[in-house]
């Protein structure tokens, strides 16, 4: 109440209370979420795990999870809704041919949400949004290692062998 009145309305700004208001506006006008729906649920689509704050992946999580529902049958009629939400062709098939058949079976909440803490300067919080069967690639990390390791002795080897020609002349 921020005129005293006991009415749900405030005269002075002509606002209701928020009561069954069915999703967070995320302080954006329609153009701007709508724009920011699409590109995050496209990010989400195309490398399967983004990092946003809290507040935005619970919302992209609820359009990202209605598109999925839809490419579980992959019908003419279910492509052209998602072609309507995403402008990315090339995500909308991999949605119809990868993402929706993968979901097949499962009933519901193919995504997940991993906090990750506060976020340094304006501590909001983070997390990481990822589709449910998401597998993390460790075996890149391990071969980037083992070559890093392998580049490593070459170079050692190599100086030896230099060092030991470098001996030889001067010996000579």
């Amino acid at each position: 109440m921020c005129c005293g009145t006991l009415s749900g309305m405030c005269p002075k700004r002509k606002l209701k209370m928020k009561h069954k208001r069915g999703f967070n506006p995320l302080e954006r006008m329609s153009a701007h979420r709508k724009a920011l729906h699409r590109n995050m649920v496209t990010s989400l689509f195309r490398f399967e795990r983004i990092k946003t704050t809290k507040a935005k992946a619970l919302a992209v999580r609820r359009t990202a999870e209605r598109l999925i529902t839809r490419a579980k049958v992959d019908s003419v009629h279910n492509r052209r809704i998602a072609s309507s939400r995403l402008y990315d062709e090339g995500i909308v098939a991999k949605l119809f041919t990868n993402i929706g058949p993968r979901m097949k079976e499962r009933p519901g909440g193919y995504t997940r949400v991993i906090k990750l803490g506060e976020r340094r300067g304006d501590a909001s919080e983070m997390v990481i949004l990822e589709l449910v069967d998401y597998v993390l690639k460790t075996d890149d990390v391990k071969d980037k290692k083992a070559k890093k390791a392998e580049k490593k002795a070459n170079k050692k080897e190599q100086t030896e062998k230099a060092d030991e020609k470098s001996d030889k002349k001067k010996k000579e």
